[in-house]
Order: structure tokens, then sequence, then C-alpha cells
């Protein structure tokens, strides 16, 4: 089939997070829990990959590629290192990289939380303590008031359903207990009464809290300056029921369902996918013994975006910007089938009618991947952990001449 072209404004880049990729935040809730003893995580952060110093480097391979658009994110620990108390030179930090984003033509997408919060708040219970809304739509509010002006679009939460979809998922109902003591050491450590993390905490706490949270951060973001577009990021997996007495359906409902209601999304829906989940009577299965699996543990199963794509457009009724598709994998060739596969779904659902304008892969660099650490190549760029030097990979390329095209 020939290739078709898309809109002149849709959106082609990668994706980065502040912790993932900056390096030494160490006043944040992820860099305590990285390095206390006993611990969930792999290995800590440390300096990453050093882009606190070296976004100009990153921005400019991007934008060298053929992409025209950046997500990244503002780290609200080093903004706020303690409640009330806000940096002006951090403010300062990433009104630069901002600045340095939209001087090399990439529209930039700020997520306002990646999953990391500032040591203090973790300390005094994070979102599982009612105000934490109010603390994080001041922090939104006074980043906004700074930065608003260079920002193309925003999300307050990257995944805003994770506590959620944690709770599902097999590997980590059987880490509860690590979770737990990784939490405990960190109350230890900083005298804390009860210290809360968002991948690690009570998700029957911290959801209803975030759902507040989310509502007062758009209004704190819209109230400007500046006028762009304000979204939610969902983790969105194509859930596909195995079974008469399966429990896709209430697995969906329990994930997805009130984030996607119109009046909670927002102006539209970041769909970021991986896999596609099996679900029997029981909740997750194993994928099929014969699939393809990546080195995150998941099914090869690209098409799986082109389902969520649909899925998350029906049920919001909201425009469908994919912020995240990706794979983890060392073999090249095989993160340039996904990202043809993925597309080749992107292009059915617009001749379908779906109003879908990015295509954002994560992520740009091969950066620390949380539990797992290094060992994951999400990356279509490598880096080298002791110089920082990157290498772009076939995939980066690969994918930046379909950008500069602008046809699938």
């Amino acid at each position: 089939m020939p290739p078709k072209p898309l809109p002149k404004d849709f959106w082609w880049g990668a994706a980065i997070s502040a912790h993932q990729s900056e390096g030494n935040n160490i006043n944040s809730d992820s860099w305590l829990n990285e390095n206390v003893k006993p611990t969930i995580y792999r290995e800590p952060s440390g300096d990453a990959c050093d882009s606190y110093h070296r976004y100009e480097e990153d921005f400019a391979l991007a934008a060298g590629f053929g992409f025209n658009c950046h997500r990244l994110g503002i780290e609200w620990s080093r903004i706020e290192p303690e409640p009330g108390r806000f940096s002006v030179a951090e403010l300062d930090h990433y009104e630069r990289v901002l600045e340095a984003c939209q001087r090399h033509g990439l529209a930039p997408i700020v997520t306002f939380n990646h999953f990391t919060v500032p040591r203090w708040f973790a300390a005094r219970g994070g979102f599982e303590v009612a105000d934490g809304a109010d603390l994080f739509a001041r922090f939104a509010e006074k980043a906004t008031a700074r930065l608003g002006s260079l920002i193309a679009a925003a999300l307050p939460f990257n995944e805003s359903n994770i506590v959620r979809l944690l709770q599902w998922m097999p590997s980590m109902k059987r880490a509860r207990p690590l979770c737990e003591a990784t939490l405990a050491a960190c109350a230890k450590a900083t005298g804390s009464a009860h210290f809360s993390s968002i991948m690690l905490g009570d998700a029957d706490r911290i959801e209803p809290v975030m759902f507040d949270a989310h509502a007062k951060a758009v209004e704190a973001i819209k109230a400007g300056p500046g006028n762009f577009p304000v979204g939610i990021s969902l983790s969105i997996q194509d859930e596909q029921g195995v079974g008469e007495n399966n429990r896709a359906a209430e697995k969906q409902r329990a994930i997805y369902g009130r984030w996607l209601e119109p009046n909670v999304a927002g102006d539209f829906i970041g769909v970021q996918t991986y896999t596609r989940v099996l679900v029997g009577e029981t909740g997750n299965l194993r994928p099929p013994e014969d699939a393809e699996r990546t080195d995150a543990g998941y099914e090869f199963y690209p098409a799986a975006l082109g389902n969520t794509i649909r899925y998350a457009a029906k049920a919001s009724g909201k425009p469908i910007y994919v912020t995240e598709s990706g794979i983890a994998t060392n073999d090249d060739a095989r993160r340039i089938a996904f990202i043809d596969q993925g597309l080749a779904e992107v292009r059915a659902c617009l001749d379908e009618g779906i109003d879908v304008r990015s295509y954002i892969h994560w992520s740009l660099l091969d950066n620390f991947e949380w539990f797992a650490g290094y060992r994951q190549k999400f990356g279509l760029v490598s880096v080298d952990p002791a110089t920082f030097s990157r290498t772009p990979k076939p995939s980066a390329l690969h994918l930046g001449a379909l950008a500069r095209r602008n046809s699938i």
C-alpha cells in the first residue's frame, strides 16, 4: 500500500522524562527509594544520561532526525525542594530548556509529574493525603506562571492510572512485600510516619487524590500564561478477553474508565501502549508460549496500538495523541519492525476517521527504566554510561525519515 500524507500539523517525536534522563535528582522520592536497603530497584539512577546538562545535544539529535515535537518533563523536586520554597534558579533552568527545545524547531510537550515527587511531599504521605492535590496544583501554577508561554501542550501526570494498573500485574502482586519494605526504609530514613511513592503506595488511597490533583492542576495550568491543550496520559494496553468468564471489561472499567470520562480527560487523551494483555477469569494471563517477548517481558504485539487508540477515542470522544509507544530490545531491527507495524495501525485509525494527532516514541535515549535500572533499552539513541556520548541507532534515522516525509 503506498504511503498517504498525514495532516500538516501532525506531531512526530520522541519522549523522555526528567528523572530517567537528567541524573542526580537527589531531592526526589525515587532517589531515596533507589538508595535505601532493601529496595525494589535493581540499581540507582545516578548520573542517568546527564540530560540536565546535555539537553541541547539531545534536542539537536531529535531535530536532526526530522522530528517536530519533543515530550519532556519538568522535575517538581528540583523546582520546589522544600515545601513552599520555589527555586528561581531551577525555573530559570527549565526556561532555558524549553527555549532550546523551541529553538530546535521542536514543540515542547511538558509533563508536570512523571511518577517522581519531592522527598518532603512523599514523607508527609504523598498523594495518599487529601491536601496533596492542592500542593501539586500549587506547583503546577508556579511552574506555568514562569514557563507557560513556552509550552505547546501539557500533561499534569504521566500515566495517571498507573497505581490501578500495577494492581493487576502478577509481578507487582508478588513484589508487594518488597515495595512495602522499600517504603518502610524510606520512612525510617526521613523520620516519616507514612512515606508514600506513586508506584509503590496504596492505590485505593492514592487514586482519589490523583483525580482531584489532575482536575486542580488542569485549572492551574489553564490559567496561563500560554494557550495550549492540556490532556491526560494513560497507560492503555490492549486488553483481550480469554474465555467466557474473562474479566477484560471489568479491568478496563477499573483502570481506564473514569479517566476517560470527557469531564475528566481534558483536551485530549495521551495513549501510551506497548503490548496486549490477555485477561482470563482470574485476571492477567501469561502471553502465549510461542509469542515473541521483548526485553521488558512484554509480548511483541505492535497491533495493540490501533486497538487502544480506537478504545480511547470511542470512550472519551477526545482527540488522541500517541504520547508513548516503544519496545525494549537490543535488536534494533525489531525496533524498526515495531515502529512500522505500530504506525500502520495509526494510519488505519486515521483512515477510519479517528482524530490522531501524534506519534511520539518512547524513548529518545536509552535511560533509567525504574525498577529495571539500565538493563532495558528503549531508546532510539544509545548512551555510553561513562562518557555520556550519544549514538543514534538505525531506528532513529528510520523514524526520522518517516517524520520528514509526513506520510504513512
